[in-house]
């Protein structure tokens, strides 16, 4: 099965959950010029909605996000596939981790409908190392 894997870092920010944020968040920015490869938006709580970034340049991110006022918590480390959507494309990734004993905590994916996948594995910090080397990272 045809993917590619790369290691990504992400950042959290926590908003008011309530209309518009999503689009003042991406409007920001795309103003700062920061080019995102994956994001998330999860609830917190009744009003707070907290945001995962995936940014292609998170040394930018972070830059350009202090320049805003943007409150971020991060880098954190994950990896980032890319892929042939086919019958249990996932299965081979997630048994080289299962056999050195790394715990994925938390994943992401979705099927772009044209034959493509793009899946977001988190893994502990303490593990990544392995996890990347096991992948072949």
């Amino acid at each position: 099965m045809a993917y590619t894997i790369r290691r990504a870092e992400y950042f959290h920010a926590t908003v008011v959950d309530q209309p518009g944020e999503a689009y003042r968040v991406f409007s920001t920015l795309k103003g700062l010029g920061v080019d995102l490869l994956a994001f998330t938006a999860v609830p917190v709580g009744p009003d707070r909605t907290q945001l995962t970034l995936f940014p292609a340049d998170p040394a930018k991110m972070e830059a350009e996000a202090g320049k805003a006022r943007m409150t971020l918590d991060g880098p954190h480390p994950a990896l980032l596939l890319q892929g042939d959507d086919e019958l249990g494309a996932l299965v081979e990734v997630h048994e080289k981790l299962y056999r050195i004993d790394v715990n994925v905590y938390a994943t992401m994916g979705v099927s772009d409908g044209s034959g493509k996948y793009g899946y977001v594995i988190y893994v502990r910090e303490e593990d990544c190392e392995r996890a990347a080397k096991a992948l072949q990272v």
